[in-house]
């Protein structure tokens, strides 16, 4: 069955913070592979499939880009404004984790590189990604304690 839409229909896409202390506060950040933003750092994440949950799309990336699993995500915020992606109107829901490992990670998918960075030594982040940081600071209770 198809469907015909009167109006244009936006993307959607997940992000994760992943968030560890060690003993600093750390973000999780991948360097991206491809442009938009090509070799710039973002949180992990990316187009939610036709037939997935959000928070499945949210793991599946999270896996795809660092190779990390069994962290549990909570849901922080929508983001949706427009010209947040130069690639088209894109609406991204935000889920938010800690890990207590002090596993590295390793990229994959369309992830050039992934590492940890000290909040005190973020590098310059794609789309509005800093903007949803201090969102998070702002939102997730004692993530500076």
């Amino acid at each position: 069955m198809s469907y015909t839409y009167d109006y244009p229909r936006p993307a959607v896409t997940v992000d994760c913070l992943i968030f560890r202390k060690k003993p600093e506060l750390q973000i999780l950040l991948i360097q991206r592979k491809y442009d938009p933003f090509k070799d710039i750092w973002a949180l992990p994440g990316g187009f939610v499939e036709m037939d997935e949950d959000l928070i499945e799309a949210a793991y599946r990336e999270l896996a795809e880009e660092t190779g990390l699993k069994n962290i549990e995500l909570f849901q922080l915020q929508t983001f949706g404004k427009p010209g947040r992606d130069p690639r088209g109107r894109t609406i991204s829901i935000i889920f938010w984790g800690t890990h207590h490992e002090q596993e590295e990670v390793e990229a994959g998918d369309d992830a050039k590189n992934a590492a940890w960075f000290k909040i005190s030594q973020l590098p310059e982040l794609a789309f509005d990604h800093g903007h949803i940081l201090n969102v998070a600071f702002q939102k997730i209770p004692n993530l500076n304690t």
